[in-house]
């Protein structure tokens, strides 16, 4: 693939999804959110790598309160393996008209990811966005990473669908964001023919 090429695709809002083939203990077996897409490298967060701290949890380590029953059994998810001490809010998109926080990036598509913690005190108050995704961690590329890795058969993507993210259980992740390529998984394994 030519430099010009591979750096005039972008793939922001769009899923990744590890081939069976993926090596890289960070990624194998995962569904990625790119957040991010440029000349200048790839950011995105693994959507269905839940740890064993809930949202309840995280928010007493900040010293806040969450009365949302509906979120604090939550899972807060590994988004990468980058700066895995910071938290990132997917959610949806406030409007014009909606609050707006210090430090967060607008998707095309309607998604917005935050970083800063006036989101977290938002949800603490009762406010904030409806749907939230947090991670800790980020999954990152440099300049061209992302492209050759895609060019090594190493990731599919796939145009999002934020109900993916927000109300598919965890375990169904993966084969749901095959299922929008209309992919099976067993098509994709090496052990085809097997009975």
């Amino acid at each position: 693939m030519s430099a010009d090429v591979s750096h005039s695709i972008d793939l922001t809002n769009q899923f990744l999804i590890a081939m069976p083939g993926m090596v890289d203990d960070n990624f194998a077996g995962t569904v990625v959110y790119l957040c991010e897409h440029s000349d200048n490298g790839a950011l995105g967060l693994v959507i269905n790598r839940p740890t064993d701290i809930n949202l309840k949890n995280l928010f007493e380590r900040v010293d806040l309160s969450l009365d949302r029953d509906d979120l604090a059994v939550r899972p807060v998810f590994y988004g990468g393996p980058v700066q895995t001490e910071r938290g990132f809010v997917l959610h949806e998109g406030l409007g014009d008209d909606g609050d707006h926080y210090s430090s967060t990036l607008k998707i095309s598509g309607g998604l917005e990811m935050t970083t800063s913690r006036d989101v977290l005190e938002a949800l603490s108050n009762g406010a904030g966005p409806k749907r939230v995704f947090v991670t800790l961690g980020y999954a990152g590329w440099g300049a061209g990473q992302l492209e050759d890795e895609i060019s090594r058969n190493g990731w599919l993507s796939v145009n999002a669908d934020p109900e993916l993210i927000f109300a598919t259980p965890v375990e169904q992740r993966y084969d749901k964001a095959l299922s929008l390529l209309g992919v099976d998984r067993s098509f994709l394994m090496g052990e085809a023919g097997h009975a």
